[in-house]
């Protein structure tokens, strides 16, 4: 009898003790859920917002916007500006749905030595859908462009920006405009735009 009864004691002594861990378990979980710092509020991020690029460095040839001229669709013969082509007549568009675009920009030689010759140039204009547009052949549109284009030219170190102007087709619909920059690699001589050898850029376009 008196070993039941130490049994049955020592039993209750145990209960106690694991309802006292139990409890204290409990209550050091629930300090320290009441000590945690609450989670950071979920800030919704803004959308990123690129930023227009006038100029570009490429390697040691710096490219600078200088204007982008709304012509409308048609180039008037007594608005140009370079005799050398002798006599002409209006060029218009043929399509209702485009205009000219009249790009100039400049290129700066950042380096110590002169470039080679044809080591930059201006591309295509592109617009926010992707879409290229090719500059109009000069033969076609010389007699607008200026004779201080020297597009291609060499460029003398500190120089000011060399300019360089191109007459452009664009479809009226087109909006975000942007124009391709190119120099060979290590503003070698620029290659063929299919052979993937040059370094290029998109400068953006303030259309006036």
């Amino acid at each position: 009898m008196k070993l039941n009864k130490s049994l049955g004691q020592a039993s209750k002594l145990l209960l106690v003790l694991a309802i006292v861990v139990l409890v204290a378990v409990i209550i050091t979980f629930l300090i320290l859920k009441m000590t945690e710092k609450p989670p950071a509020p979920v800030v919704p991020k803004a959308p990123v917002v690129e930023l227009p690029v006038y100029d570009k460095s490429l390697g040691n040839i710096e490219f600078v916007y200088i204007s982008a001229i709304d012509k409308g669709d048609t180039l008037y013969a007594a608005d140009a500006v370079n005799g050398q082509y002798g006599s002409l007549k209006d060029f218009v568009i043929d399509n209702p749905g485009a205009k000219f675009i009249q790009v100039t920009i400049g290129a700066k030689n950042i380096g110590t030595m002169d470039t080679v010759q044809n080591a930059w140039n201006i591309e295509n204009i592109v617009d926010s859908k992707g879409r290229n547009f090719i500059p109009v052949q000069q033969y076609s549109v010389g007699s607008w462009l200026p004779t201080h284009s020297l597009c291609a030219s060499i460029l003398k170190p500190a120089f000011d920006p060399t300019p360089c102007t191109k007459i452009y087709e664009v479809s009226k619909e087109s909006t975000g405009l942007k124009i391709r920059v190119e120099t060979g690699k290590n503003n070698s001589t620029v290659q063929s735009s299919a052979s993937g050898k040059n370094d290029t850029f998109l400068l953006d376009l303030i259309v006036k």
